[in-house]
C-alpha cells in the first residue's frame, strides 16, 4: 500500500453519491488517501468491477469481521469504510481483475439497499473533526517525529520513504499513512479508521507507533548486551528474549516449539464454563511469561493440560430403549428384581424428561450377590462409560477432592481423575466398598462425598486442585455396602437404599449353569465337549461344599472341578482318538473335591434338651444361631458367654425373668416365691464365641432353649426361630427377616417362628422358597413354646394370666 504524493485527493467528501457499491476486503483496512492494488477473484465482486466501470469507477471499501467468510453477509462487514475511485483495472483471464484503488473519504455505511448480485448501501460521508486544534497540530509533530526515528532504525527502507513522511503536512492524511504501513491487527486499524475527531486518531497512532518503536528498542539492546563469550544459559536466554522480539515484530506464531498453541487449542475445543474459561485464561497467561525452565511453568503446565483433558461438554447418548436395557440386564444376571425395575424407571423418566439428574443408589448385600458387576452391566445397558472407585481403606479426604496445587505433585481427586478416564461427563460411577470407609487427621473422606451424592450440590463440585466447579448431576452413581450401620447417617440419607438379598438354591444352581460354569470353563481353556456337570452335581456344591448368601466360595469349587477335568484333557493323547466328555455326577464330585465341608446340624444339635435354633442377621446375609442352656450346681446365678452385647445379655435377663413370673403355669415350681434355681447355676452359651453378637431378635430362642432345658422336652429340629421377647411375653418384630428366612432355607430348616407383625416381609421372600417352608406366626411366647417344643406345649394359666394369641 503506498499514498499519493499530494496531501489530500482532488475528489471532496461531500461530491460522494449517496449510494455506493460495496466491496467486503479481507485480511486489510484501506485508508482515505493510500493506494492500494487488490486481485478480485469472487463472483459477486467481480459483478461490482464490472458495475462500478460502467458507472462513475466509484465503490466502497469496508473490511470483513472474519477474513475466513468466502461469503459475508451485511452482519460480517464493520460499519465503518473508505470510499475509493479505481485508477487501474486490468483482466487476469476469463474470471479475474487486477485493479488499483485510491481512496477518498470514510463514509458510514447507513443501510444495505441490495445483496445480490453485489452489495450496495445508502452511505455518510465522515468528515474529520477537530482540524485547526494546537494540540492537533502537537500531537502531529510527536507523530512525525517518532515516525523518523522509526525509519532510522530501517536502514532497508528506501529514502523516498522519508521524503514522502517529509511531504505531508495534514494531521488526518499522516495519521492514516502511519497506520497503513505499520504492523497493527485488523481491529487496531480499524478503530484508527473510525476515530473522526483527529485528536483521537493521533493518540492511538502515536500509542502503536511506539509500542512498535519500543519492540525495535528492545531488539537491538539485546543485540547490544551479547558480546563475548556466553555460558550456555546466558546464549539460551539471549536467543528465546530474540527469537521472541522478532516473532512479535512479524506477528510470526508458527512456530510452537513448547507445544502452547496445542495446548490452547485443545482448551479452546473442550468448551469450558464460564468460570472456568476464567481461570484456564488467567493461567495461560501465566504460563506464557514464564520460562519452561522454571518450576512454576511445570506446575502451570499441567494444570491446563487436566483442564483440557476433562469431559465439559463431552457427553454420551444413553440407550432409552427400555426392552433393550431389560434383556441386557437379565442376560448379566440372574434375579435381583427389585435393582432392574428401579433402572428401567430411571431410562423410563430419562426419556420423558431429558434433563433429569442421575440418581444415587446404593447396593447393600452380602459379599457375592453381584452388587459391583451390576454395575457394570447398568453402564452396559444404558450404554454409558463406566468407571469404579475402590472406596474401602481410604482415608484421606484428598483422595476425593483432590490436593491444592500448593503442594508437590499434587494432583485432583478420585473423582476427576475418573472423569478424565471415562472421557464423558456422565459416566456410571461406582464407588465400591462405601462402608469401609475411614477417616484420620488428614479428613473424612465421606464427608467429602456429601456433596459428591447430593443432587442438589453436586452440579457445582469443586476439586482442590481444579478450584472452579465441574458439574456432577450427569454421573449417575452407584455406591456398594454390606452392611449400613458404618456408613455415617447424613452419607446414608443422601443414597436410595436398595437391598440385595442372597440367593436362593434354586437361584445359585441358575447362576451356575448360566454364568458361572461358562466363564470357568473359557479360562481354564477346556469346552463343553470335555466337560458336563449334572444339576444334581450343582445343587449338592452349593448345599454340602458352600454356605453362603453369595455365590464367589460356588464359582471357587466349580473352578475346582474344572481344574480336575482340564489335567485330565492335558494327559489325554489324542493319538488314541477323541477326549471322551466327563460327565461329574455326586459320587465323582466327592472324588474331585474331597468330604463335604457343611452339613445339617441342627437335628445333631437340638437332639438334648436346652438347644435352640436362632436366626441371626449378618453382613454375610444371614445364619443359624445355636443357643445352648445347662443347669449346674450353684446359687441361683445366671451366666451368659459367647462374647455377647449389652442389647442381647438384657435379652437374655428379660427371657429369664419372664420364665421366672411363669414358674408354676411351665410346671417347674409350685409357687412363685419357690426359686427353682435356688441350688443350681444356669449357664447359657452361644456357640462361635470369636464372632461378636449383639442384638434383641434371640429372646424367643433364649426363651425356648430355658424351657426346654428345666422342662426336659427336645426343641424341634425342624425349627428355627426369631423375635424379641417383652417382660409380659410379647413376641415383639424384628428386622433382616429375608435374610434370615433364606439362611434357614440353606440350613435345611423346614419350620420358621418368628413375630406376627413380620408377616408382611414374607412378601420379598422368592416363591419357591415360601412353598418349601412352613412359617408360624407368634403374638405371645407362648404360642412359640407350643410350636417349638416336641410334643406341644400348653401353660397352665392361671384366671390373671393373658389368654395366648396366635
Amino acid at each position: 500500500m503506498t499514498s499519493k504524493k499530494k496531501d489530500r485527493p482532488d475528489f471532496k467528501p461531500q461530491d460522494l453519491p449517496g449510494e455506493l457499491p460495496i466491496l467486503p476486503l479481507r485480511n486489510s483496512v484501506f485508508f482515505p488517501g493510500a493506494v492500494m492494488p487488490l486481485t478480485i477473484g469472487r463472483a459477486k465482486t467481480i459483478r461490482l468491477i464490472e458495475e462500478a466501470t460502467r458507472e462513475n469507477s466509484l465503490l466502497g471499501i469496508v473490511t470483513q469481521r472474519a477474513p475466513e467468510i468466502d461469503d459475508p453477509t451485511p452482519e460480517d462487514l464493520y460499519d465503518i469504510g473508505t470510499a475509493a475511485r479505481i485508477i487501474k483495472l486490468a483482466r487476469t483471464g476469463k474470471d479475474g481483475f487486477n485493479i488499483v484503488v485510491e481512496g477518498i473519504a470514510r463514509f458510514r455505511v447507513d443501510d444495505f439497499t441490495q445483496e445480490e448480485p453485489f452489495f450496495t448501501s445508502k452511505i455518510t460521508p465522515m468528515l474529520d473533526e477537530g482540524s485547526g486544534d494546537v494540540e492537533v497540530e502537537a500531537l502531529a509533530h510527536n507523530l512525525k517525529n517518532t515516525a523518523r526515528e522509526v525509519i532510522d532504525m530501517l536502514p532497508e527502507i528506501p529514502v523516498m520513504a522519508k521524503q514522502l513522511l517529509e511531504s505531508i503536512n495534514a494531521p488526518g492524511h499522516l495519521a492514516d499513512l502511519i497506520t497503513a504501513n505499520i504492523d497493527a491487527t485488523i481491529e487496531e486499524k480499524q478503530e484508527i479508521l473510525e476515530a473522526v475527531h483527529l485528536k483521537v486518531r493521533l493518540k492511538r497512532v502515536l500509542e502503536l507507533l511506539s509500542r512498535q518503536f519500543e519492540v525495535m528498542k528492545l531488539s537491538n539492546k539485546i543485540n547490544s548486551q551479547v558480546k563475548g563469550e556466553m555460558s550456555k544459559t546466558q546464549r539460551e536466554y539471549y536467543l528465546r528474549q530474540q527469537l521472541k522480539a522478532i516473532k512479535e515484530e512479524l506477528g510470526d506464531k508458527d512456530d510452537d516449539e513448547n507445544g502452547i498453541e496445542e495446548l490452547e487449542k485443545r482448551l479452546r475445543n473442550a468448551r469450558l464454563p464460564e468460570e472456568a474459561e476464567k481461570a484456564m485464561n488467567r493461567e495461560l497467561k501465566r504460563m506464557k511469561n514464564m520460562q519452561p525452565s522454571q518450576a512454576e511453568y511445570t506446575v502451570a503446565r499441567t494444570y491446563l493440560e487436566w483442564m483440557a483433558d476433562l469431559p465439559w461438554s463431552v457427553q454420551s447418548t444413553d440407550n432409552l430403549d427400555l426392552n433393550n436395557a431389560q434383556r441386557q440386564l437379565n442376560d448379566d444376571h440372574y434375579g435381583l428384581d427389585k435393582i432392574k425395575k428401579r433402572i428401567v424407571e430411571y431410562l423410563a423418566v430419562r426419556k420423558l424428561k431429558a434433563d433429569m439428574k442421575g440418581p444415587i443408589l446404593c447396593f447393600v448385600g452380602p459379599p457375592g450377590v453381584g452388587k459391583t458387576s451390576l454395575g457394570r452391566s447398568i453402564a452396559d445397558s444404558l450404554g454409558r462409560k463406566f468407571h469404579r472407585i475402590a472406596l474401602g481403606g481410604v482415608r484421606d479426604e484428598a483422595e476425593i477432592r483432590g490436593h491444592r496445587r500448593t503442594y508437590i505433585g499434587a494432583l485432583p481427586g478420585r473423582i476427576i481423575q475418573g472423569l478424565k478416564k471415562a472421557g464423558t461427563n456422565n459416566p456410571v460411577f461406582l464407588f465400591d466398598e462405601i462402608d469401609k470407609l475411614g477417616h484420620d487427621f488428614r479428613g473424612d473422606p465421606s464427608s467429602a462425598l456429601l456433596e459428591v451424592l447430593d443432587p442438589e450440590q453436586n452440579n457445582t463440585f469443586s476439586d482442590h486442585y481444579l478450584d472452579v466447579p465441574f458439574d456432577l448431576s450427569r454421573v449417575l452413581f452407584i455406591a456398594t455396602a454390606n452392611q449400613l450401620d458404618t456408613i455415617p447417617a447424613p452419607l446414608r440419607d443422601r443414597m436410595e437404599i436398595i437391598e440385595v438379598p442372597g440367593y436362593t438354591f434354586e437361584e445359585k444352581m441358575n447362576i451356575a449353569k448360566s454364568h458361572l460354569l461358562p466363564k470357568q470353563i473359557k479360562e481354564h481353556g477346556i469346552t463343553k465337549n470335555h466337560i458336563e456337570i449334572l444339576d444334581e452335581t450343582v445343587l449338592k456344591i452349593a448345599t454340602s461344599y458352600t454356605r453362603e448368601a453369595g455365590v464367589r466360595n460356588l464359582e471357587r469349587e466349580i473352578a475346582g472341578v474344572a481344574r480336575a477335568v482340564a489335567v485330565d484333557v492335558a494327559k489325554h493323547d489324542p493319538k488314541t482318538g477323541p477326549f471322551p466328555k466327563v460327565v461329574v455326577d455326586v459320587p465323582r464330585l466327592g472324588v474331585i473335591l474331597g468330604a463335604e465341608k457343611f452339613y445339617n446340624e441342627s437335628a445333631e444339635r437340638t437332639s438334648l434338651p436346652g438347644v435352640a435354633t436362632g436366626l441371626a442377621w449378618t453382613a454375610a446375609g444371614g445364619d443359624l444361631l445355636f443357643i445352648e442352656a445347662t443347669r449346674m450346681g450353684g446359687k441361683g446365678s445366671l451366666i451368659l458367654t459367647g462374647q455377647l452385647g449389652d442389647v442381647m445379655k438384657e435379652s437374655a435377663q428379660a427371657a429369664m425373668s419372664w420364665i421366672r413370673s411363669k414358674a408354676v403355669d411351665i410346671g417347674i415350681a409350685k409357687t412363685l416365691e419357690e426359686h427353682f434355681l435356688d441350688r443350681s447355676d444356669l449357664h447359657i452359651h452361644f456357640p462361635a464365641g470369636a464372632i461378636p453378637k449383639d442384638g434383641p431378635s434371640a429372646g424367643v430362642t433364649i426363651t425356648t432353649a430355658i424351657v426346654s432345658l428345666l422342662t426336659a422336652r427336645n426343641v424341634r429340629a425342624d425349627t428355627a426361630m426369631t423375635g424379641e421377647v417383652t417382660l409380659r411375653g410379647h413376641v415383639l418384630p424384628v428386622g433382616g427377616i429375608k435374610e434370615k428366612v433364606l439362611a434357614a432355607h440353606r440350613g435345611g430348616i423346614k419350620r420358621i417362628i418368628m413375630p406376627v407383625r413380620n408377616e408382611k416381609d414374607l412378601q420379598d421372600i422368592p416363591k419357591n422358597v415360601r412353598d418349601e417352608m412352613e412359617f408360624i406366626f407368634a403374638k405371645t411366647v407362648d404360642v412359640v413354646l407350643e410350636n417349638a417344643l416336641e410334643g406341644g406345649f400348653q401353660l397352665k394359666l392361671s384366671a390373671t394370666q393373658p389368654q395366648a394369641e396366635a
